[in-house]
């Protein structure tokens, strides 16, 4: 049995979220969180497989993007103001618990759901971003750096120097995005290239370049990656950072501060019992998980967790579906037998 896919909006005094879903309504959710510059759209192929697997497939627009509310200040963009949208949104389509699953920005949302509210999860799934229990910030990931790749002396924070550049200099970097969303879009979804293996990514250098593209410059003028989006796609992206700009989307990298304390307050749940599923891009190098330690900590706080990888960069969900959909329906049949039938 085939569903269409639907349109939905829940709406809180706080906030509100655009959704799609897709399945029973009366179904074990299943809720795909997506991450920066992304829409729920990112998750076009998730929704009607896991759908005709018998949950209720959802995917939001994230605080800041589409259709969703587009926020005024860089701290409506903490993490736990998304968690509570994320809350709320379980709660508007009449659930207890879900499956959750995230990726980039939405694996953070995710980890920081099975902390602060392990009640509301059967399960959780992370594409390309590894847990990281006390709080996904430099702070943290730094330590955990190949430094064969990123020597200290020359990359001092490694492949995450961008989000620097986002503390020092928001408005350049916004700035940089928004000349030619077009082309920046085309230029940020493409597919992984296994050349790019054992070498520095390009975020490392965003400062020394003065910016994303270079000092004072667009997005170049790159063909559109078929194999990652069609024209549809690429312009429903595109359409959507036009309308509302990239403040939204940038400013979940300027909560660093508060984000670590939200994690730190969790401590007594950063050890995670519930199954956990994560997902290794072999090509994404900004969240390169195979060689260096970035998924130790990972390993170190879960009691039942399940790691696959997957042959693609960063963009994973689009660019791989099938292999994306057979590893959590596999986990999924392993783990939560049960609710295949709820």
């Amino acid at each position: 049995m085939s569903f269409p896919v639907l349109e939905h909006v829940a709406k809180s005094a706080r906030h509100t979220t655009f959704f799609l879903s897709c399945g029973a309504a009366n179904a074990t959710p299943i809720i795909f969180l997506h991450g920066w510059p992304e829409l729920s759209i990112s998750w076009r192929e998730q929704l009607p497989a896991f759908a005709a697997l018998g949950f209720y497939a959802i995917a939001p627009d994230m605080r800041g993007y589409g259709r969703s509310s587009v926020h005024p200040r860089h701290e409506d963009y903490a993490l736990e103001e998304i968690v509570a949208d994320m809350v709320e949104l379980l709660g508007a389509v009449g659930a207890k618990k879900a499956i959750w699953v995230g990726h980039d920005w939405g694996a953070p949302v995710v980890w920081s759901i099975a902390q602060a509210h392990p009640d509301l999860c059967h399960g959780v799934a992370n594409l390309c971003v590894p847990y990281q229990p006390d709080g996904f910030a430099v702070e943290t990931v730094v330590p955990l750096a190949d430094r064969t790749v990123y020597p200290a002396d020359k990359f001092p924070v490694a492949q995450w120097d961008y989000q620097m550049f986002y503390r020092e200099s928001f408005a350049v970097a916004e700035a940089g995005f928004e000349r030619d969303v077009d082309a920046t879009v085309r230029v940020l979804f493409r597919s992984g290239d296994p050349l790019g293996k054992g070498k520095p990514a390009r975020t490392a250098f965003v400062r020394a370049n003065g910016g994303y593209f270079g000092r004072g410059n667009s997005a170049p003028n790159l063909p559109r990656d078929a194999a990652l989006l069609s024209e549809e796609d690429e312009r429903r992206y595109a359409a959507a950072l036009e309308r509302n700009g990239f403040f939204g989307p940038c400013s979940w990298y300027m909560n660093w501060k508060a984000n670590l304390a939200y994690a730190g307050r969790a401590k007594a749940n950063w050890r995670l019992e519930m199954p956990v599923l994560f997902l290794h891009a072999a090509y994404d190098y900004i969240c390169e998980t195979l060689v260096s330690r970035l998924a130790e900590p990972m390993r170190a706080h879960c009691d039942n967790l399940t790691e696959a990888t997957i042959p693609s960069g960063h963009w994973m969900a689009q660019e791989k579906p099938i292999e994306v959909n057979a590893a959590l329906a596999k986990w999924t049949a392993a783990q939560f037998p049960e609710l295949w039938a709820a």
